[in-house]
């Protein structure tokens, strides 16, 4: 006991030293360039996979299992085609996750405000569950936006042999063929894909973090190490990730068949791809993704802001941190 004190107090005396006040321009700048570092580097590291699931999603009698999709990539493209769409990750997803992580802590302070303003931050409203699927909802709209020309040019460059071999040259392809319109064709099944996603992940994300301290560790979040807080993260990280896979598979699905075929339309691709398949095709894959995916995202996130002296995320510890800075 007296060691984790110990350890508490020196991660608290790191906090004070660092005086990066919560809830200013510094503070969601420093959120945005967590948000950006995290997502970024995390799918760039996962596009074999995401570039076998693409792959599965649209060719599914071709590509039918994962250790015989990834031999056949291999046979026929070599390692080049394995990491095929890796600058649209890299770029794409960095874009959205400065926008996804920096705007929703914006919004959650923002609507927390509104909605309950004697309270000092989401955690301690009456409303959090609102806040926390506004502010998700809010922050996902304008990071799709970010992240929806690069999606375009990733799903053709993965699945349409010859496209392009990136960013670079994709883009003007793309704009060459489609106009600006091709760059925003799957905006919609993006946002019908990322926007629950995105509720479900941090209003879970949230909750867990909760429940984790209060009902596994029984201990309030202040009197927890840096090590055990970015435990806590990777744990809630999981189990959002996981229920937020279930729950997003059929538009992303949507979305892979309108970015690989031309003209084909949202009921359409539906149709084509059948009601049980929405929600079965790639689930698997995309659960065994997406999973270490978002706990890697969200212990990478709260690295980042442990760096710049802030306390990791969820949990009611923005007042004690806030007020420490002062």
């Amino acid at each position: 006991m007296e060691q984790t004190t110990s350890s508490s107090s020196s991660w608290e005396a790191k906090l004070r030293g660092k005086k990066l006040e919560m809830f200013t321009g510094k503070y969601y700048a420093a959120c945005a360039a967590g948000g950006m570092i995290s997502a970024g580097s995390v799918h760039l590291l996962i596009t074999p996979f995401d570039m076998l699931k693409v792959n599965m999603q649209a060719y599914p009698l071709k590509y039918h299992s994962i250790a015989s999709s990834f031999g056949t990539v291999y046979r026929e493209q070599g390692m080049t085609g394995i990491w095929k769409g890796w600058s649209s990750k890299l770029f794409g997803y960095g874009a959205q996750g400065a926008c996804k992580f920096g705007l929703y802590e914006y919004f959650k302070k923002s609507f927390s405000d509104i909605s309950d303003p004697a309270a000092f931050s989401a955690q301690q409203s009456n409303n959090r569950t609102v806040i926390y699927i506004a502010s998700s909802l809010s922050a996902q709209v304008i990071a799709d936006v970010a992240l929806c020309p690069f999606e375009a040019v990733k799903v053709r460059v993965q699945t349409q042999p010859g496209f392009a071999k990136g960013v670079s040259d994709g883009f003007p392809r793309l704009y060459a063929t489609e106009g600006i319109l091709g760059f925003y064709k799957g905006l919609l099944p993006l946002w019908a894909r990322n926007i629950p996603f995105s509720m479900l992940m941090f209003s879970s994300f949230e909750h867990s973090v909760d429940f984790i301290y209060g009902r596994v560790l029984n201990r309030h979040k202040s009197e927890c190490s840096m090590g055990t807080q970015l435990g806590v993260t990777c744990m809630a990280g999981y189990m959002s990730g996981v229920m937020g896979s279930i729950v997003s598979n059929p538009a992303d699905n949507i979305v892979t068949a309108l970015n690989n075929n031309k003209g084909i339309t949202f009921l359409q691709a539906a149709r084509n791809i059948g009601i049980v398949d929405l929600f079965t095709r790639s689930l698997s894959l995309r659960v065994m993704l997406v999973g270490p995916l978002v706990t890697a995202q969200w212990f990478c996130y709260d690295s980042c802001k442990v760096l710049c002296g802030l306390p990791t995320s969820g949990g009611n510890s923005e007042k004690r941190a806030q007020l420490e800075a002062l």
